[in-house]
């Protein structure tokens, strides 16, 4: 091979022959003249030429032009091997590359004598240097020795040849690579924490079948606040809420737990939705007034056949009624949590037996390329055709969606389903209502009552007993210190007996300790003795409602 020829097309090297001559030919006289004044003539065979440069210990070195490519090759601290004919044969490997690789003998294809060049995807590149003429670049491909390069194949005009020029880029992908290993070991981390902080295991109400899905958003996603929970309230009542922390990671995730854990404090209190949200808002704010969170808290009456709702800037409700029909929750819709200086208010969107509710996150219907009412459309129509048990539904909403493992946001949607009950199932579910009219003849109509309608429902009779009692309390209660107009209600489930006493008085009772001379004051107490649980809670329009349950054997 010429390699004087390829030389002469390396830079500087093209100008070598006519600059020897050109220093050849000037006169003796024009280098005097050249001279400084007063320098001796003995001293001009010491002096450096113009063009030459210094060494290290500041002497003058060769000019470049006086340097062959071999001599500049060999003296690049950056391996470099030349290769030349169509099955790239070595004709030249410097010393950098030796001391990388290894020696190489020259002559032979590189397929056989460059192994290395196999490991960094090198050498399906060659052919395509050679033919297209134009440079080739494969980015930090680690070899099996523990190092990384960036190689560049660039192709020798008229020398059917590739000049192959690695950059050692070990320091700067162990950088990249331990910044990657950080990254994830946060997002797994913010993911741990997000988990952590959802319902490891959902409620299920008596009256509702519920599922629920959360994915967080793919590798390249930072882990963002969406969360969802379940709060059974008592007396057949469920809470449902749904949110999104709009910043990302460890401190989002954290904002969503406080955010999540007050609203299960907020729902015991056993508040209307929009006053929920309005406690939300404040706490949203003293928490970190920078990250603003959407929330929708819903409140589901088996006795109303309804979901009563508020809603802090998020995307609306779906409900799927039994024919397929979808409905889509109206305002009120007050802005994000945290921003203040708002007055929430409630809405109501029907939930009858056979519909399914949808609650979600922007990260399922949001997508860059359209509006997101068209993402909410979109859902809509899919939700239209989903049938099959709430997870079911839940995974067929989540690719109607487009939603993959790399979706670039979190996603989390609660599906709720109000099933309608037919045959022997139906058998398990009565209600029994009571006006309580008139004064103190008021309370031996409501244990009458009472006792017909549980011996009715057949049940055991120390639980009937048990039942009667709660309600004679009840009613008193209520004939005592409440208002007109009063109402009983009985409501027995496949898993509990439900009482409760309404009436005009809003002035929640609460349990105390009565003193042995005192008259009043052991209603509570005795509920609460002899019940599963109790409770009581203001009704919209003024009044109150006061309830206990009793568990059924199973």
């Amino acid at each position: 091979m010429n390699f004087t020829r390829w030389s002469a097309r390396l830079p500087g090297t093209q100008r070598r022959a006519a600059a020897r001559d050109d220093r050849s030919s000037v006169p003796a006289a024009r280098a005097e003249y050249a001279r400084p004044e007063g320098t001796p003539a003995q001293q001009d065979d010491a002096a450096p030429a113009p063009s030459g440069t210094a060494t290290a210990e500041g002497l003058p070195g060769p000019a470049l032009d006086d340097l062959s490519a071999r001599e500049i090759l060999g003296r690049l601290p950056a391996p470099v091997a030349l290769l030349h004919g169509p099955d790239h044969r070595v004709a030249y490997v410097n010393d950098a590359y030796e001391a990388a690789f290894g020696p190489r003998p020259s002559g032979v294809p590189a397929a056989e004598a460059m192994p290395e060049l196999d490991r960094l995807s090198v050498l399906p590149l060659l052919d395509q240097v050679l033919r297209s003429g134009t440079p080739r670049t494969v980015k930090s491909r680690r070899t099996t020795e523990g190092g990384s390069y960036t190689v560049t194949c660039t192709p020798i005009a008229g020398e059917d040849g590739v000049l192959v020029y690695a950059a050692d880029v070990t320091d700067h992908a162990e950088a990249a690579e331990r910044l990657r290993t950080s990254e994830r070991r946060h997002r797994e981390t913010a993911v741990t924490l997000q988990r952590s902080l959802l319902p490891q295991e959902l409620e299920q109400p008596d009256d509702l079948r519920i599922a629920a899905t959360y994915q967080p958003g793919g590798t390249d996603a930072a882990v963002g606040g969406d969360w969802y929970d379940v709060i059974t309230l008592g007396a057949g009542r469920t809470a449902l809420v749904i949110g999104d922390v709009m910043g990302r990671g460890v401190r989002a995730a954290a904002v969503m737990g406080q955010l999540r854990t007050a609203v299960r404090a907020y729902a015991r209190l056993d508040l209307p939705p929009h006053e929920v949200i309005q406690l939300l808002d404040v706490l949203a704010a003293e928490i970190d007034a920078s990250q603003i969170a959407t929330c929708v808290y819903a409140v589901h009456d088996p006795n109303e056949g309804q979901l009563v709702y508020a809603s802090a800037g998020h995307l609306p409700i779906l409900v799927r009624d039994e024919d397929g029909t979808v409905h889509r929750a109206a305002d009120p819709t007050g802005p994000p949590l945290g921003t203040g200086g708002w007055v929430h208010t409630s809405g109501t969107i029907a939930l009858p037996p056979g519909s399914t509710a949808v609650l979600y996150t922007d990260g399922l219907v949001e997508r860059r390329s359209e509006d997101i009412d068209e993402g909410v459309a979109s859902l809509a129509r899919a939700l239209s055709g989903a049938k099959g048990s709430p997870q079911v539904v839940c995974d067929r909403l989540i690719r109607s969606l487009g939603v993959t493992a790399e979706h670039d946001d979190d996603v989390a949607v609660l599906v709720v389903q109000h099933p309608a009950r037919t045959g022997a199932d139906a058998e398990l579910f009565h209600n029994a209502a009571l006006d309580l009219l008139g004064g103190i003849e008021a309370a031996p109509r409501a244990r009458a009552f009472a006792t017909g309608v549980l011996s009715s429902w057949r049940f055991p009779v120390e639980l009937r007993d048990l039942g009667v009692l709660a309600t004679s309390e009840l009613v008193a209660n209520s004939l005592q210190h409440g208002t007109p107009p009063m109402r009983l209600g009985l409501r027995r489930t496949d898993r509990r007996l439900i009482i409760e006493v309404t009436d005009g008085d809003d002035h929640l009772p609460r349990r105390r300790q009565a003193e042995p001379a005192d008259e009043a004051g052991r209603g509570i107490s005795i509920i609460a003795s002899i019940a599963t649980s109790w409770g009581s809670r203001r009704t919209p329009g003024g009044g109150k409602a006061v309830w206990c349950e009793f568990a059924l054997p199973q």
